[in-house]
């Protein structure tokens, strides 16, 4: 069963493959009792569930949106099993990484989709509901509940991925995120209009759409308590260089300070800063951070830290449930990078199919989509404890990080990320 909050489908009905009905037991949905549950809250994320009465084959859960790796894993080693998605948005496929260059490219919500949900339901040989919010998990009779109806699973897979994070100040209405291809084309027609933007977080995300928008010609503003960009990854004598670029290319730096309040104004938003000072804008988008959705795992009594805790073979508390993505919490860290994503989807195949490995995770690297300047790391890249050599040249940088005269951890930029794959090998030595 699989559930995932970021596929939507315009069909209000469930796909099915002519294999897949064929089943008997597999048919949705399915109302065998009435059934009166406080609704968890809304999610933002796909959901993919694989619900099945009595089926002879282990069913399968997901609520996720980076899916294709997991999907693609698992019809490689089971072609037959029975596969359902339920998402509460319409099922099309996306690359969520793309939003960080819609504006520049002047592209819509629409034109992220990649591959429809009719398409997507084809190619994977699923049942998929979209539009569909599962309310509840009741592992003890191994459940899923969606409004008045219940659907029976073998094994469960939470991918519910992770919220954005909107301060709590006065006028946060006005603030808008970009997590998610939904929540994109909700803000689209503001961004469209919008001459003046105002960005509050410096870190990987922020850093990425103010440079996107600036290259699009909008006048942005960069806010951020910290004394420097993207200084949740690194120092900032290794972020220098990136951090003028974005200033030559017109990019406002309000960093050392916070955003204390926003107020509807006859020409816009005025945002009022923690000095004192106020910026007039057109729009607000937070990108300080995400927090994993972890409702319904708490409500169904997992294991629960920053996000879902899970094992090496990504199985949680519950031996039938599983969590993938932005929403797992891996040896005490939540990891909303693509590489683990994809690595743990591999590992996560082959325990949901019962020939379990266990989740290695190597040194990997992030890259920062800046085109202008852009930037490689990996390793530990923070922290004091750590000796800096770094050096410039008119073709880039290559910065590495030593502890205890060993190479722990490195950032390359322009010219200098050809050395991107031998440090790598160094750190993976």
């Amino acid at each position: 069963m699989l559930f995932s909050s970021g596929y939507s489908s315009p069909h209000p009905q469930p796909f099915r493959h002519p294999m897949q009905i064929t089943r008997i037991d597999f048919q949705m949905p399915c109302r065998l009792r009435p059934v009166a549950i406080k609704a968890a809250q809304g999610l933002d994320n796909q959901v993919r569930l694989k619900f099945i009465r009595r089926l002879p084959k282990a069913g399968f859960c997901i609520k996720h949106h980076r899916l294709i790796t997991l999907l693609h894993s698992l019809r490689k080693l089971n072609q037959e099993i029975p596969i359902s998605l339920i998402t509460t948005d319409d099922g099309n496929e996306y690359n969520k990484p793309e939003i960080s260059h819609v504006i520049s490219q002047n592209q819509t919500a629409d034109d992220l989709t990649k591959v429809t949900a009719s398409q997507f339901a084809e190619q994977y040989r699923l049942t998929l509901l979209p539009n569909t919010k599962v309310d509840a998990i009741e592992p003890l009779s191994k459940t899923v509940v969606c409004g008045g109806e219940l659907f029976h699973y073998d094994k469960l897979v939470l991918a519910t991925g992770a919220s954005a994070i909107v301060p709590n100040i006065a006028g946060h209405e006005w603030m808008l995120t970009l997590n998610s291809q939904r929540e994109y084309r909700a803000a689209e027609p503001a961004l469209k209009h919008a001459n003046r933007i105002v960005m509050l977080g410096a870190g990987l995300i922020g850093t990425e759409l103010v440079v996107d928008m600036a290259k699009a010609g909008k006048p942005v503003t960069l806010v951020d308590l910290a004394e420097s960009v993207l200084s949740n990854l690194m120092p900032n004598e290794v972020s220098a260089r990136l951090q003028s670029k974005m200033v030559r290319d017109g990019i406002l730096l309000k960093l050392g300070k916070g955003l204390t309040s926003l107020k509807e104004t006859a020409s816009g938003i005025q945002a009022t800063l923690s000095d004192g000072s106020a910026v007039e804008t057109d729009a607000v988008i937070s990108a300080i951070g995400l927090l994993p959705e972890t409702t319904l795992a708490k409500t169904a009594g997992l294991n629960i830290g920053r996000g879902i805790k899970v094992d090496s073979s990504l199985r949680t508390s519950d031996p039938h449930i599983f969590a993938l993505g932005d929403c797992a919490e891996i040896e005490s860290k939540c990891l909303p990078f693509l590489q683990p994503a994809l690595l743990s989807s591999i590992t996560l195949a082959k325990a949901l199919t019962n020939t379990p490995s266990n989740l290695m995770l190597p040194a990997m690297l992030i890259k920062v989509k800046t085109p202008s300047l852009p930037l490689q790391l990996a390793g530990e890249t923070l922290g004091e404890h750590l000796n800096w050599t770094i050096n410039f040249s008119a073709n880039g940088m290559v910065a590495q990080a030593f502890k205890a005269d060993k190479l722990c951890g490195f950032v390359v930029s322009e010219g200098g990320m050809k050395e991107a794959f031998l440090l790598l090998k160094q750190l993976s030595s």
